[in-house]
C-alpha cells in the first residue's frame, strides 16, 4: 500500500521526526490558508498523487510542474488553482496521468546539504539494515552504480534495536557537523521506531537535508508497510486512497485476489504466484504479453474464481484467457466445477484455454469436456502457451 506524501508528514510529526512545517489542502482557498498560517515567503506547494517525477511533470492542461516555489498565499492559491482536478503525468503515471486531488502546502527550506536515508527489511541478515550515503536528492541507484563508495550500510539487531552509538556512528559517516550530531541521532532513532511500530518494510527519507541555518530535517519520505501487518493498524489502513490505485486491483482486494494490472492482452488465472509468474514468463517466451498477474490462492473458491474471472473480462484489452491450475490442496474435480459455473455466470466473450494438473486430474478434464463451454484444454503449461497466444491473435 502506497501513501501520499502528506500522510508520511503525519506519521513523521507522529514519531517526533522533524520535517518542514505544511499542511494540505483540497481546493485553492485552503491552499491559501495554510499558506498565510505559516508566516513566511519561503513556500512550497506539491501535488498529492502516488507516483516519482512530479517537479517534471506536466498537466494535461498544459501547466508545467507538479511542485513549485511561492512567495505569496495568493500566489499558492493561484498555483493551486491550476493543479487541483487536473491530471498530471509524469514518468511513473504513464500517459493517462494521475488526477491531483490534494496539494500539499509547506514552508520551503534553504538547503546545504542533501543525504539519503533508509530503512528496510533485508532478508540476507534476516533483519532490519540502515541503507545512508551522503548522496541525496538522486536516486539511489545511481549513487550504487557510479559511486558506490559512497553507501554505508548498518545491520540493526531486531532484538535490541538501533543503539545509541550505532545512530552517532551514522550521523559521522554521513558528515553531519559534530554540534548536530544529536540532533540527527534523534532523528534516526525515531525513524527506527516509525519504522517498527507501523510493521514497515521500507521507510526511505530522500532527501534527508542539511538547512543553511544547520537543522536536520527529513524533507521527504516514502513508505512500504507489511500488508500482512496492516490488520493491526487501522490507522495506516486508513490512508488507502482507492482513487490513485487500478480499479481491477481494487475490485480484486475485496476478494483477497493478488491481482496487478499489467499492459498485455492474454489474462492468466492461476494458483500460487510462482506458478503465476512462470505462466506470465512462457507467454511471453511464445510471443504474447500477459495481461496481469492474477493468484487465486491455493484455497480458492468458486466466488474467489467468479469474481476473478468478472475482472479479467472487464479488461477491454484482454483478447484471450489462460487458466493455469496445479490442484493440491483444492482437488482438480472441484477447480473444474468452479470454472464451468463462474465461465456461465459471466457469459465470457473471449476463449478460453485451461490447464489442469494435480489430484483428480483425469475427472477434472472430464467435467470440462462434458461442460458444453467453448474452451480449448492443454495438456501442459507449454501447450497451453502456444494455444492461448494463437487464440489471443
Amino acid at each position: 500500500m502506497n501513501i501520499h506524501e502528506y500522510q508520511a508528514k503525519e506519521l513523521l510529526d507522529l514519531f517526533q521526526v522533524a520535517n518542514s512545517p505544511g499542511g494540505v489542502a483540497s481546493t485553492p482557498e485552503e491552499a491559501e490558508k495554510i499558506a498565510a498560517s505559516l508566516q513566511t515567503s519561503d513556500l512550497v506547494i506539491k501535488a498529492q498523487v502516488h507516483a516519482g517525477g512530479r517537479g517534471k511533470g506536466t498537466f494535461k492542461n498544459g501547466f508545467r510542474g507538479g511542485v513549485h516555489l511561492c512567495a505569496t498565499p495568493a500566489e499558492i492559491r493561484d498555483t493551486a488553482s491550476r493543479m487541483l482536478g487536473e491530471t498530471l503525468v509524469t514518468h511513473q503515471t504513464g500517459e493517462a496521468g494521475r488526477v491531483v486531488r490534494k496539494v500539499l502546502v509547506a514552508k520551503s527550506v534553504a538547503i546545504r546539504k542533501e543525504l539519503y536515508f533508509a530503512i528496510l527489511i533485508d532478508r540476507a541478515v534476516s533483519g532490519p539494515v540502515i541503507v545512508a550515503s551522503t548522496e541525496g536528492g538522486v536516486n539511489i541507484e545511481e549513487v550504487a552504480e557510479h559511486t558506490p563508495e559512497k553507501i554505508f550500510h548498518l545491520a540493526v539487531d531486531p532484538l535490541l534495536g538501533l543503539q545509541a552509538h550505532q545512530a552517532r556512528k551514522l550521523a559521522r559517516l554521513l558528515e553531519i557537523p559534530s554540534d548536530r550530531v544529536k540532533e540527527a541521532s534523534a532523528l534516526f532513532e525515531n525513524l527506527y521506531k516509525l519504522f517498527i511500530a507501523r510493521d514497515c518494510s521500507m521507510v526511505e527519507v530522500n532527501p534527508l537535508v542539511i538547512t543553511t541555518e544547520g537543522s536536520i530535517l527529513a524533507l521527504d519520505a516514502k513508505f512500504n508497510f507489511d500488508d500482512n501487518a496492516l490488520y493491526r493498524h487501522p490507522d495506516v489502513q486508513a490512508y488507502r486512497d482507492i482513487e490513485e490505485e487500478d480499479p481491477r486491483e481494487v475490485e480484486a482486494s475485496k476478494f483477497n485476489l493478488s491481482y496487478i494490472g499489467l499492459d498485455g492482452n492474454i489474462a492468466c488465472l492461476v494458483n500460487g504466484a510462482g506458478l503465476a509468474m512462470a505462466t506470465m514468463d512462457i507467454i511471453k517466451h511464445h510471443g504474447g504479453e500477459p495481461a496481469n498477474f492474477l493468484d487465486v490462492g491455493g484455497g480458492a473458491t468458486e466466488q474467489q474464481v467468479t469474481e476473478a474471472f468478472k475482472i479479467l473480462v472487464a479488461d477491454s484489452r484482454v483478447k484471450a484467457i489462460l487458466v493455469n491450475i496445479f490442484g493440491g490442496i483444492m482437488k482438480c474435480d472441484v477447480i473444474a466445477q468452479g470454472i464451468i459455473n463462474a465461465v456461465k455466470a459471466v457469459n465470457l466473450p473471449v476463449p478460453l484455454v485451461v490447464r489442469l494438473e494435480g489430484t483428480n486430474v483425469e475427472a477434472g478434464r472430464k467435467l470440462l469436456a462434458e461442460s458444453g463451454l467453448q474452451l480449448t484444454p492443454a495438456t501442459d503449461i507449454a501447450d497451453a502457451a502456444r494455444k492461448v497466444v494463437a487464440a489471443a491473435a
